[in-house]
């Protein structure tokens, strides 16, 4: 008996590739961990393994380029698997619950053990983001900084370690100036890695010294370059991105030009108010994500997360954008801002076989923000099936609660 060409087929459904240019229906054959081949009407017999995908969508591993999975070390941090396969994402990113001094953990007990592939961007802060319920002061303060050790971590994990996390934001302004994000720019120009930065308040500021709100941008943006990215582009808080005004700074405007992204980093933020204005102005998100995290005031607790990436999509989606769209800011995009893109991003025959088959529910849903806004959608993504690395698997959906019914999800 002559072996089978492929391990794995998925057969029949919608393959959406942005990367490639390619939507279609087709097959996707896969032989060990990679794409073999993407075609119409590969043989079923040619398989060892086949799963039907008719009436699914097939996409690029999905990637969420804001989590925090830094679970039991941070006490907001999220298990990795629960935000990645079984949330139907192939690729996590923390974004600087870990640093320097706590790195090998994070690598050692997340990233080399979890189904789902865990990357970060490393904090400015040698302890990464280690407040939230257990008390202490924050540690977000410039004599947490060591450059040098940064960079000797940096230059030995070069492939966990994929950008820098740094704070441009109204209470690190009221306390140390610019000092952080210039410190975070610093290391990101020694090791030529993109800077990803928080913007809207996020901790207590000082108010003897607290700035105006509008001021607070465009001293931020002194310090974005091209490929850098700025964080939370759709949040309501008054020193963001876009804050009150009802149309976008020029200085913003200036710096999307020159090539600085917009991250959605949804959050406990986001803002349908928000969202509406920047659509309005022409400003959508060059990537989408969730900042998925627990709550910040307890400890290890995940039960008021109500926002996934198949949920943040299926936002955007309901504010105008199409598939095509959410799915290239969720796949080629954030693969680009990795510098990972001939590895994961796309399905071209030879990358590895990351894949995400979501399921498009026609029906009307009502998505909602924290802060009373909603917004009506005719339709919203769920995830059915996940290859990462070659293997199937079928996502629990457990912290999906944006889009799935409630009695359709899996208890903890």
């Amino acid at each position: 008996m002559t072996a089978p060409l492929y391990d794995l087929l998925l057969k029949g459904g919608r393959v959406l590739d942005p990367a490639s240019n390619l939507d279609a229906m087709m097959d996707v054959a896969i032989s060990g961990d990679r794409i073999a081949k993407v075609a119409a009407d590969i043989p079923a017999s040619a398989a060892a393994q086949v799963r039907d995908a008719k009436g699914l969508i097939v996409t690029p591993g999905l990637i969420d380029l804001h989590v925090h999975v830094y679970q039991h070390v941070t006490d907001f941090g999220l298990n990795p698997d629960d935000v990645g396969v079984n949330a139907g994402v192939t690729t996590v990113v923390d974004q600087g619950s870990a640093g320097a001094w706590t790195f090998d953990g994070f690598k050692v007990f997340l990233a080399d053990t979890a189904v789902t592939e865990v990357l970060c961007f490393l904090s400015v802060n040698l302890t990464g983001t280690l407040r939230g319920s257990k008390g202490g002061p924050v540690g977000q303060n410039p004599t947490l900084i060591d450059l040098d050790v940064m960079q000797k971590f940096i230059a030995k994990y070069p492939a966990v370690i994929r950008g820098i996390k740094g704070h441009g934001e109204a209470s690190s302004w009221s306390n140390y100036g610019s000092v952080m994000l210039q410190r975070a720019r610093e290391i990101a120009d020694r090791t030529n890695l993109p800077l990803y930065i928080h913007t809207g308040e996020l901790w207590k500021a000082d108010e003897r010294n607290r700035p105006q709100p509008d001021s607070v941008l465009p001293e931020v943006l002194h310090f974005a370059k091209p490929g850098d990215l700025l964080a939370h582009c759709y949040s309501n808080r008054d020193d963001g991105i876009l804050g009150k005004r009802d149309k976008p700074s020029p200085e913003l405007l200036d710096a999307l030009a020159s090539g600085v992204h917009l991250d959605l980093g949804h959050g406990v933020n986001f803002s349908f108010d928000t969202a509406h204005r920047m659509v309005a102005a022409g400003l959508f998100p060059y990537t989408i994500s969730t900042d998925a995290q627990g709550d910040f005031t307890s400890h290890n607790d995940d039960s008021k997360l109500d926002f996934s990436l198949c949920g943040a999509m299926s936002k955007m989606m309901a504010l105008g954008m199409d598939l095509g769209f959410v799915v290239r800011a969720t796949t080629q995009h954030p693969a680009a801002v990795l510098r990972m893109s001939d590895e994961i991003g796309s399905l071209k025959p030879g990358s590895r076989a990351d894949i995400s088959v979501l399921e498009q529910v026609q029906e009307p849903w009502m998505f909602r923000d924290r802060l009373g806004g909603s917004q009506q959608g005719k339709s919203r993504l769920l995830p059915r099936l996940v290859v990462c690395k070659g293997k199937a698997l079928v996502p629990s959906n457990r912290l999906l609660r944006d889009v799935v019914q409630v009695r359709d999800l899996v208890p903890a």
